[in-house]
């Protein structure tokens, strides 16, 4: 007779491996805990964590696509709050993506670490399909709004989306090797402010806003982060 599974305990039993997952990605660098310590910490079976995992990788993907899900959480209110125009909606839900990172500044460290190694280069891309999903379809309904409103002169806001959405991987992508070379002493702030402002002009050419229009990063957050 098939064992039934309890979708409940499932559920539970992953999020208790992404727990320690997480926490070690942060306490010791992705590359320097193994599975085993992920199972000592739990005192749980190899079996158990195949169970949910087909191996490291998958946990690493695990804890991303969690941080992922708390982010887009964070965007329901500036994408619910009355009155705002397209704009000014799409800077807030930059502002709530900065918002949670700026406050869990050791957790991304920790994990740009792990992205931008080449043994996750597997791993990246298939995340990257996951954020585009959701941020394609987050940018449709504002490119949408924007369009209705008179705001955006854009006359195909689907494929205009993924367009967008590839500048901002592209831009965040940037933004990891900029932070590095930042540290490393080998470029200054001016050269990340230039990125950034690239980005906005790029994006308000996109829409047909006028220059200087949006504001996507502010200057707290790139001093937090590259000063």
């Amino acid at each position: 007779m098939a064992r039934t599974l309890d979708p409940a305990s499932h559920a539970v039993r992953r999020d208790a491996f992404v727990d320690v997952g997480q926490r070690l990605i942060q306490t010791k660098g992705y590359e320097a805990f193994s599975v085993q310590d992920v199972l000592d910490e739990l005192d749980a079976s190899k079996g158990a964590f195949y169970h949910y995992f087909g191996s490291k990788a998958d946990l690493l993907e695990a804890v991303v696509a969690r941080m992922a899900d708390a982010v887009e959480v964070g965007w329901a209110e500036p994408m619910q709050r009355p009155g705002l125009s397209a704009a000014a909606r799409l800077e807030g839900v930059f502002a709530v993506t900065a918002q949670w990172k700026n406050a869990r500044r050791e957790l991304v460290l920790a994990v740009l670490d792990a992205w931008l190694s080449d043994h996750n280069a597997i791993v990246r891309e298939k995340l990257r399909d996951v954020v585009a999903v959701r941020m394609n379809r987050l940018l449709e309904a504002i490119l949408r709004q924007g369009v209705a409103d008179g705001e955006f002169s854009v006359t195909d806001p689907e494929a205009t989306a993924r367009v967008i959405v590839g500048l901002i991987q592209a831009v965040q992508e940037q933004a990891g090797e900029l932070f590095v070379a930042r540290q490393d002493g080998r470029i200054g702030l001016d050269e990340v402010t230039r990125a950034f402002d690239a980005f906005r002009e790029a994006f308000e050419r996109i829409v047909g806003l006028p220059p200087n229009s949006v504001h996507f990063v502010d200057r707290a957050t790139l001093d937090l982060w590259f000063a």
